[in-house]
C-alpha cells in the first residue's frame, strides 16, 4: 500500500494500481494519512473533512466514510496488505507503515540527509535530499480544497523550500553551482521577495563566473523591495553584493554564505 499528499491524494495496490476514491472517502483518507499511526478525534476528521459544509449528523457521515474508506482499500476482497483502519473509542487509528505514506518518508529523507551533512557526509546527504524531493508530483493535496488542506499545504512547501535550500548549500559547499542553478532560478521566482533564495543564487552566479547576472539579481529585488514592500534588503544580503562587486576572493568555493532563513 501507498498513500500519495504530495500531489493528487491517491492509494495505490502493491501492484502500483492506482485504487479508485471517492471525493469524500480521498478527504478522509488525507485526513488520516496525515498522520499515519496517531490517533485523531472524530472532531478533529469532521474538521478537516466538513469544515465548511457540516453535515446534519457528522459522526454517522464519517462513520460511512470510514466503511467506505475499508471497502475501497480492498482488493479482490482482501484486505489490502499492511493496512488497517482501526477504530478507537473517539475516533479513529490509520494503522500503515509511515514509509507507505510519501510525507512521512519525504520528512525521514530530509532528517537523514541533514545528520549527513552534519556529519560531513556530503555525497549521502545529496543523494537522500535527491530521494525525498523525487517524491513531490505537484502541488501537495491538490484535490483536496479545504482549509485544513490549505493550512497542511503551507507546512509542506516550507518544508519543500527548506529541502531545496539544504540540497543547494551542500551543492555549493562541493563547488558544485552549475548543477543548483536550475533549482535557484525556481527558487527565486517561486520566491521573489526571498533574501536567503536570492543570496545563493547570486553566490552560484558568481562562482560560475557571472558576475554581472549575480549583480543583477540583488538590483531586481531591491527594486521590488522598495516598491512593493518600501524596505532594503537586510544586511547580510547587502553585504554579499557587496563582496560580489569587489570580487571578494572569499566566495571562493567552499565559503560560508548566510542569511535569515
Amino acid at each position: 500500500m501507498e498513500i500519495q499528499l504530495l500531489g493528487c491524494v491517491e492509494a495505490r495496490a502493491r501492484s502500483g494500481d492506482k485504487l479508485p476514491l471517492p471525493h469524500g472517502t480521498k478527504l478522509l483518507l488525507a485526513a488520516l494519512a496525515w498522520t499515519p499511526g496517531a490517533f485523531v478525534a472524530d472532531e478533529t476528521l469532521i474538521e478537516r473533512v466538513w469544515q465548511e459544509r457540516r453535515p446534519q449528523h457528522p459522526r454517522d457521515a464519517l462513520y460511512i466514510q470510514a466503511t467506505r474508506l475499508r471497502k475501497a482499500l480492498r482488493a479482490d476482497g482482501q484486505r489490502t496488505d499492511g493496512f488497517e483502519l482501526v477504530r478507537k473509542r473517539g475516533g479513529y487509528v490509520l494503522a500503515i507503515d509511515e514509509r507507505c505514506v510519501d510525507t512521512a518518508r519525504f520528512r525521514a529523507l530530509v532528517r537523514q540527509a541533514q545528520h549527513d551533512a552534519r556529519a560531513g557526509d556530503t555525497e549521502a546527504a545529496l543523494g537522500l535530499y535527491g530521494r525525498a524531493l523525487e517524491l513531490w508530483r505537484g502541488e501537495p493535496l491538490s484535490d483536496v480544497r479545504t482549509a485544513w488542506a490549505e493550512t497542511a499545504r503551507v507546512t509542506l512547501r516550507r518544508e519543500h523550500r527548506e529541502a531545496l535550500i539544504g540540497s543547494t548549500e551542500l551543492y555549493l559547499r562541493s563547488g558544485r553551482h552549475e548543477e543548483c542553478l536550475p533549482q535557484l532560478h525556481w527558487l527565486a521566482e517561486m520566491h521573489p521577495f526571498d533574501e536567503k533564495v536570492t543570496g545563493l543564487l547570486m553566490l552560484a552566479l558568481h562562482r560560475g563566473g557571472r558576475q554581472a547576472d549575480a549583480l543583477h539579481c540583488f538590483q531586481a529585488l531591491r527594486l521590488r523591495m522598495v516598491d512593493l514592500l518600501g524596505c532594503e534588503p537586510g544586511p547580510d544580503l547587502r553585504s554579499l553584493h557587496a563582496r560580489v562587486l569587489a570580487r571578494d576572493p572569499r566566495l571562493r568555493i567552499g565559503s560560508a554564505y548566510a542569511t535569515s532563513a
